[in-house]
C-alpha cells in the first residue's frame, strides 16, 4: 500500500531541503516526503496525487513565493483534500500572512522560520497534526467495517457506538456502495443480518448489540481495584480533566461513562474558542487526547457502563453499575453533564435514527452530501454542527425559537454562519411534526411571528435542544435545584433542606454537594458556565478539593 504523502513547498532551495531533511528523519517510515519548488508546482503535485488516488496527510508551504503564494495554495488544496493538515511556513514578522492562513485557508498551524531545534519547535506540532489526521482519515477496507442501511436505527446505533468510543471504522451503505454487497456475499449474510460488523481479524458479527461489540473489543467494563480514592462519573470535558489530574497526582482513579469519552463536546466538529488551539479542535480529537493522557497517567476507564445508583456506607460511596457490578470509592466527582430529552413533535420517536438524530452530526454528516438538512437549536453545539454540515450538504436550515442567535451562541459562530451562503437561520420557528416512510422525508414547521405553517423537504434533522441534567441516579441526600442541577458549595447551604442533610462542623467545599466527599463539576452543576474551558477548569478544581476532603477524614 502506498504511504500517505507529506508535501513540502518552498521556493528557497536551502529551506526546502532543510524541511524535507527534518521531515524525513522522523516520518520517513510511515509517510512519503515530497518537495516542490513553487506554489504552481505544489498545486500540480496535489492535483497529480488526487488523480492517482494517493492520500495527502499534510502540506507545509512557504508564504512568500513568486506567483502562487502559500495561502492561495493551501486554500486550493483544501478543496480536494479537506482532511489533510495545512501548515504555513512564514517569517516571524509576517503575522498578517499567518492570520490569513488561519481565516482564509483554514490552515491548521503556522510555523516560523527558523524552527530549530526541530525536536522542540517542529516535531511536537507535526506529531499532533498527523495524529489528528490519522484519527479522521477513512478506515482502510481491510480494517473494521460496518455494513448496513443508512436510514436504519440499528445501523446508526452501531456507528454511534464506534464514533463515541473513538474507534475508526469504514461505513458501507448497502444502497450506495458495491463493496457492501461483496462483504455480505463473503459473509453469506442477508437483510436480517444487518448491520453487519466485520472486524479486521475477519470475525463477523451479525446485527450486534452494543454489549456484543464491547465484548469483541475487550473494553473494560468492570473496575480492577477494591477501593478507589476518586471515582468520576461522566467522561465529558469535566470528567476527563478530573481523571487526568487525579491520576497525575497519585490518586487511585476510575472514570465511568455510559457511552464514551467526550460527552456532548465530542459531537462538536470544531471548537474554535478553546485556549491553545488557534484553528480550533474537534470535540472527538480533544476527547481522544484527554483520554490518552488520563490512561497514560494511570486512570482506569470503564465504559460503556451505566451507573444506576449510589449508596453510602459510612465514609465510602458505592456505585452500583448495570450488570450488578459495584465500585467502592472514598470520593465521587459527578460529571454526567446533560442528556437530550425526546422532542415532542409528532413522528420524532418513530424516525429517530432514520434521519432524525440527537446531536450525532459528526457520525451522520457524510450521508448528507448534497442533501438538505435542518439543525434545531441556537447554542454553540448547534452552530458548530451547522458549520460542519454546510461543508457537505446542499442547504442547512437552522431553526431557533428565539428571535435570533445572539443570546445563546458565541459571536465567532454567528459571524461564520452569516458568512456561509448555504446556511439559512429561521428565527421564531418550531418543529411541529416530521414525516416519512421508513426514513425522514419532510419536516412541518410553524413560524411564531406569522403563525404560518410550512412543510419542507428535509433529508436529515439534527436536534440540539431539550437538555436536562443526568442526575436521576444520585441519592436523595444530594440536593438539586428545581431543574435537577446539582447544588454545590454555598448554593447548597442556602437551601431550606441543607441543615437537615449537612451535619459536618465545616461548610461544604466549593464544588462539594450536600453529601461530604461527593463533588459536582461541569454542566451538571447548578450555575455552571456551559463552556468546555470552564468544565475542564472545574474538573481540575474538583481534584484539588478531593485532596482537601481526604486530608480532613
Amino acid at each position: 500500500m502506498t504511504k500517505p504523502v507529506i508535501l513540502v513547498v518552498d521556493d528557497d532551495p536551502q529551506v526546502r531541503a532543510a524541511v524535507r531533511r527534518d521531515m524525513r528523519s522522523r516520518y520517513d517510515r510511515d509517510y512519503m516526503i515530497v518537495a516542490a519548488g513553487s506554489g504552481e508546482e505544489g498545486w500540480a503535485t496535489v492535483s497529480e496525487l488526487k488523480a492517482r488516488g494517493s492520500e495527502l496527510a499534510m502540506i507545509v508551504s512557504d508564504q512568500r513565493m513568486p506567483g502562487m503564494q502559500g495561502v492561495e495554495l493551501l486554500t486550493k488544496a483544501k478543496e480536494i483534500y479537506p482532511l489533510s493538515r495545512r501548515v504555513l511556513l512564514t517569517a516571524y514578522a509576517d503575522v498578517e500572512a499567518a492570520v490569513r492562513a488561519l481565516n482564509e485557508a483554514r490552515s491548521d498551524y503556522y510555523l516560523y522560520k527558523p524552527w530549530h531545534p526541530p525536536e522542540e519547535r517542529l516535531y511536537p506540532v507535526v506529531d499532533d497534526l498527523l495524529d489528528a489526521w490519522q484519527g479522521e482519515r477513512p478506515a482502510e477496507v481491510t480494517g473494521l467495517r460496518v455494513v448496513g442501511h443508512q436510514w436504519s436505527p440499528r445501523s446508526h446505533a452501531v456507528k454511534d457506538f464506534f464514533a463515541a468510543n473513538l474507534i475508526p471504522y469504514l461505513w458501507l451503505d448497502v444502497d450506495r456502495d458495491e463493496r457492501a454487497a461483496e462483504e455480505m456475499a463473503a459473509a453469506f449474510a442477508g437483510e436480517a443480518d444487518l448491520p453487519l460488523v466485520v472486524f479486521e481479524s475477519g470475525v463477523i458479527v451479525r446485527n450486534p448489540t452494543v454489549r456484543e461489540l464491547v465484548d469483541r473489543l475487550n473494553l473494560r467494563v468492570s473496575a480492577s481495584h477494591d477501593i478507589y480514592d476518586i471515582a468520576i462519573v461522566g467522561a465529558g470535558p469535566a470528567g476527563l480533566a478530573a481523571a487526568v489530574y487525579g491520576a497525575s497526582e497519585g490518586l487511585k482513579t476510575v472514570l465511568v461513562d455510559r457511552h464514551g469519552p467526550g460527552g456532548q463536546a465530542s459531537m462538536s466538529s470544531r471548537i474554535e474558542n478553546y485556549l491553545g488551539f488557534p484553528t480550533g479542535v474537534s470535540g472527538a480529537d480533544l476527547a481522544r487526547r484527554a483520554m490518552t493522557q488520563a490512561e497514560r497517567l494511570g486512570a482506569e476507564f470503564v465504559r460503556p457502563v451505566e451507573v444506576n445508583s449510589m449508596t453510602l456506607i459510612g465514609g465510602l460511596k458505592v456505585l452500583h453499575l448495570e450488570g450488578d457490578a459495584e465500585i467502592f470509592t472514598k470520593t465521587v466527582v459527578v460529571a454526567t453533564g446533560m442528556t437530550y430529552r425526546e422532542h415532542t413533535a409528532a413522528g420524532i420517536s418513530a424516525l429517530t435514527g432514520a434521519g432524525v438524530y440527537y446531536g450525532a452530526a459528526a457520525t451522520e454528516a457524510h450521508a448528507c452530501r448534497g442533501a438538505r438538512v435542518m439543525v434545531v437549536g441556537g447554542g454553540n453545539a448547534a452552530g458548530q454542527a451547522a458549520m460542519y454540515l454546510a461543508t457537505l450538504a446542499k442547504q442547512v436550515e437552522v431553526v431557533v425559537r428565539r428571535e435570533g442567535l445572539d443570546l445563546s451562541m458565541s459571536r465567532y459562530l454567528i459571524d461564520r454562519i452569516n458568512e456561509t451562503p448555504n446556511i439559512r437561520v429561521r428565527p421564531c420557528t418550531e418543529i411541529e411534526a416530521v414525516e416519512g416512510e421508513g426514513r425522514l422525508e419532510r419536516v412541518v414547521v410553524r413560524c411564531a411571528s406569522s403563525d404560518e405553517v410550512t412543510t419542507d423537504e428535509i433529508d436529515a434533522l439534527f436536534i440540539f435542544i431539550g437538555t436536562r441534567p443526568h442526575t436521576d441516579w444520585l441519592p436523595e441526600a444530594v440536593l438539586r435545584d428545581a431543574k435537577g442541577f446539582v447544588l454545590t458549595g454555598r448554593d447548597s447551604a442556602m437551601s431550606e433542606a441543607f441543615p437537615r442533610l449537612w451535619k459536618e462542623p465545616r461548610e461544604p467545599l466549593l464544588l462539594e454537594t450536600t453529601v461530604p466527599g461527593i463533588f459536582a463539576a461541569g454542566d451538571v452543576r447548578a450555575g455552571a458556565m456551559n463552556r468546555v474551558a470552564s468544565a475542564v477548569g472545574e474538573g481540575a478544581m474538583a481534584v484539588r478539593l478531593v485532596h482537601e476532603y481526604l486530608a480532613l477524614t
